[in-house]
This record gives C-alpha cells, sequence and structure tokens, in this order.
C-alpha cells in the first residue's frame, strides 16, 4: 500500500470518521486497499464507510464490487452482498468467475432465496462445467436441501 494511502487508513482509524473528500481522490484499487487494511485492523464499521463511499465513486469499479461483496458476507448482511454481487456480475458480464457466482449463490442461500441459488449455480456450471468448487456448492446446497425437515404446510 502506497504511503499516502497508509497514512489516510491510519487518520481514518485514528479520527473515527470518513472524509469524502480525502477519500475521493483515491482509485479503485487504493479503495480495495484501504478496505482490506481497515478489515485487517479489525475496523469492519470503517471498512463498511469506506466500501459505500467507494460505491458511490466507483459503482462500475470490478474492484470496489468485489471486495465490498466480501465485506458484506463477512458482516452477514445478506441483503446487501446479493445487491452487490448481482452487481458484479452484471459488471463483469461475459467474465464472471467461478467464485463469483459461488459468493452469489452462497449469500442468495443465506438470503434464504434458495432457488435463485441454484439457478444461480446451474448458470455457472453451464460455462464452467468442471469447477471443483462449483460442484462442490451445489452438492453441499443439495445435502442441505435434503436435510431440512418438510413444511407442515406443503401439499
Amino acid at each position: 500500500m502506497h504511503i499516502e494511502l497508509q497514512q489516510a487508513m491510519q487518520h481514518l482509524v485514528a479520527e473515527q470518521s470518513l472524509n469524502l473528500k480525502e477519500v475521493s481522490r483515491f482509485t479503485p484499487v487504493d479503495f480495495r486497499l484501504g478496505i482490506q487494511y481497515l478489515v485487517a485492523q479489525d475496523q469492519p464499521d470503517l471498512a463498511q464507510a469506506l466500501a459505500e463511499a467507494g460505491l458511490a465513486l466507483y459503482p462500475l469499479s470490478e474492484d470496489i464490487l468485489a471486495i465490498s461483496g466480501l465485506l458484506a458476507i463477512t458482516r452477514e448482511d445478506w441483503p446487501l452482498a446479493v445487491e452487490i454481487l448481482q452487481d458484479l456480475v452484471s459488471v463483469q458480464d461475459g467474465r464472471v468467475q467461478p467464485m463469483t457466482y459461488q459468493m452469489l449463490a452462497r449469500a442468495l442461500a443465506c438470503n434464504l432465496d434458495v432457488a435463485e441459488a441454484h439457478q444461480v449455480l446451474e448458470t455457472a456450471l453451464q460455462k464452467w462445467p468442471n469447477d471443483a468448487t462449483l460442484i462442490q456448492e451445489r452438492n453441499a446446497m443439495a445435502a442441505v436441501q435434503d436435510a431440512m425437515p418438510a413444511s407442515n404446510l406443503t401439499n
């Protein structure tokens, strides 16, 4: 991390506040590094504030969308994780990697949208049919779904 960014992150931690004017000079890569630094410093709320600032400044940045999606997952903010990861998939268009699909499917499942999670995995497996991580994720979701008791409200 370059010195100016590191100093800004240290100032951010010390002040416990975010100055948008101060951070607006940074690039999407700087935001990603700053968010990683804040998480490593056990400052998840400041990391979230920096992620939100980064998304406001660079809403189509793959770097910021990816790190913000990971941050939302670690915070177990499933609706936000789903929203950000869907944006990432949209921005990446035909270049979506298996891990992005896996993270989106898991966020959807944790957000109790299991059917959509399965659909995401099936779409991913059409593009990446031999990806072990995607296959394992699909199998794990199926096993969890099979282990869940059926509702009394089903026909």
